[in-house]
């Protein structure tokens, strides 16, 4: 395997320092990586210099991130990772937990695939928050429609989802036939690498084992009780299509909590509907003039959409906040150990200065 099939570019080859290796993340197992070489994969860990400037989880590395590697390493060693290359995209998500911090999903994506099944998992508002995350990665979107065979009424949801979906083009499929992998694999471009991202139970790690050819990733059932499927999928890992492509699966998600969400190009129709509001501040409530709601009255914009335009404004606005309070702290840990010490010695250099 060369690095060229990893999506190495000319622009990205030429930040190797003659004294580095460069390398490709293709798996994460808490501190200890996976990385391609041009000569093999190597396993690595972080240098400590570099753990000690990070500010935050999001500046350790990811899954298909570039990093540079001290010297040359082998595939017995356990390599370390000098340096983190500037990311092209990030896909990231808020932390579970209340720390507000940021967890990156998968870096230096070309396209996201955003999976969304046609049974009863279908939910319009879900696919909004996901292409409000999307357009703000740095990535291409796609819509990828699972379980066809399963939709009560494809015609319709089709229509409903190419309504939201933008520039993102929008395939469906069912796995067990060959007519939908042939127009998703047609997304796939060789060098190219993808992200498939969407919750438990859609179907993402049955489509990858249709794109490798062979079922090399586990797949779990579906809970009869709500069709929600289980978490089969617990890790990251990139991983080499035979058609030239680079795949990233990634763990079903229960929920998508916002950090970085770009509401102005999900929701295009609601910002330019905006720009005709007889006032510049209108907030599309009962503002009089108000072109937002007088396409809500004239049955062109469902009032659902706007609630779900409020909602991610709202959660991205709160969740900014949490980031930055988390930030903080992690700066405050890194340079003073704890806030307790950071007081100590702020009253420490007062007494000095009386």
């Amino acid at each position: 395997m060369t690095l060229t099939e990893y999506g190495l570019t000319p622009a990205r080859a030429a930040q190797q320092p003659a004294e580095l290796t460069l390398a490709r993340i293709t798996t994460q197992d808490r501190t200890l990586y996976t990385a391609a070489t041009e000569t093999g994969p190597v396993r690595a860990e972080v240098a400590g210099r570099l753990a000690n400037m990070a500010a935050g989880p999001e500046e350790f590395p990811a899954v298909g991130d570039w990093v540079l590697l001290r010297g040359t390493p082998t595939a017995g060693d356990v390599a370390i990772i000098e340096r983190l290359l500037p990311r092209t995209s990030v896909f990231s998500r808020v932390a579970a937990g209340r720390s507000g911090a940021e967890q990156v999903v998968a870096a230096n994506v070309d396209t996201l695939m955003l999976c969304m099944a046609l049974d009863e998992n279908f939910n319009l508002r879900r696919m909004e928050r996901y292409l409000a995350v999307a357009n703000a990665s740095g990535a291409m979107p796609a819509i990828v429609l699972t379980k066809a065979d399963k939709a009560p009424d494809l015609t319709d949801q089709l229509s409903a989802v190419r309504a939201l979906s933008g520039n993102a083009p929008v395939v469906f499929c069912d796995a067990t036939r060959t007519d939908g992998i042939v127009s998703l694999a047609a997304l796939i471009e060789p060098g190219k690498t993808v992200a498939f991202l969407g919750s438990s139970g859609v179907g993402k790690t049955t489509l990858i084992n249709r794109l490798l050819g062979e079922d090399r990733l586990a797949t779990g059932a579906i809970r009869e009780n709500d069709a929600h499927g289980r978490h089969t999928t617990t890790s990251r890992d990139l991983l080499l299509l035979p058609s030239g492509g680079i795949v990233i699966d990634t763990p079903g998600m229960r929920a998508l909590s916002l950090l970085d969400a770009d509401t102005e190009t999900t929701f295009a129709d609601i910002t330019d509907l905006a720009t005709q509001c007889r006032f510049n501040d209108c907030t599309h409530q009962q503002e009089p003039g108000c072109a937002v709601q007088a396409a809500i009255a004239a049955g062109t914009l469902d009032p659902e959409r706007l609630a779900s335009f409020r909602r991610l404004q709202e959660e991205q606005a709160v969740n900014v906040a949490l980031r930055g309070r988390a930030r903080e702290r992690a700066k405050i840990d890194q340079i003073f150990g704890s806030r307790k010490q950071m007081k100590q010695v702020m009253r420490t250099a007062k007494q000095r200065r009386r």
